[in-house]
């Protein structure tokens, strides 16, 4: 039986390897986007970081997932909504930096209307970043 991770390999034409559907599986079980060291370092031996390297900038070419950057300037991925093309991304909603844990995470329900740019202006890509403390830490400071 295909997983949902195999399958989507495959409608990318990509090859089904134990490193992609690790890096997949690892991204999808957290609740905020994660650097390309910190997957190194929970992939262990499993996958060298060039591999690594290559894994990530082909999930977000194909639109498997999109890159956000932190407050430090670092690359997090995150999982891409499934409108996302290898030729066209829809990822315009906020990221949320929390300003103490570092965690970057996807405000996937929060979303700008369409913006009219003026004639002869095309659009590269569209940043929507709000800094603050997130849930995990408030709670934390509340309850201390």
């Amino acid at each position: 039986m295909e997983t949902d991770f195999e399958n989507l390999l495959r409608k990318n034409h990509l090859k089904v390897t134990q490193p992609r559907l690790s890096v997949l599986q690892i991204i999808a079980e957290r609740d905020a986007a994660i650097s390309q060291p910190v997957l190194e370092k929970m992939m262990g031996d499993e996958v060298d970081r060039v591999t690594l390297y290559r894994i990530l900038k082909t999930f977000e070419e194909k639109g498997i997932l999109h890159k956000v950057m932190d407050l430090n300037g670092t690359a997090n991925y995150a999982i891409c909504s499934s409108s996302c093309t290898e030729h066209e991304h829809h990822d315009e909603h906020f990221h949320f930096n929390c300003t103490n844990c570092h965690q970057v995470y996807c405000m996937n329900n929060f979303h700008l209307p369409p913006i009219q740019l003026p004639s002869g202006f095309k659009a590269g890509s569209l940043t929507l970043a709000i800094t603050g403390i997130c849930n995990h830490c408030n709670e934390k400071v509340q309850s201390s």
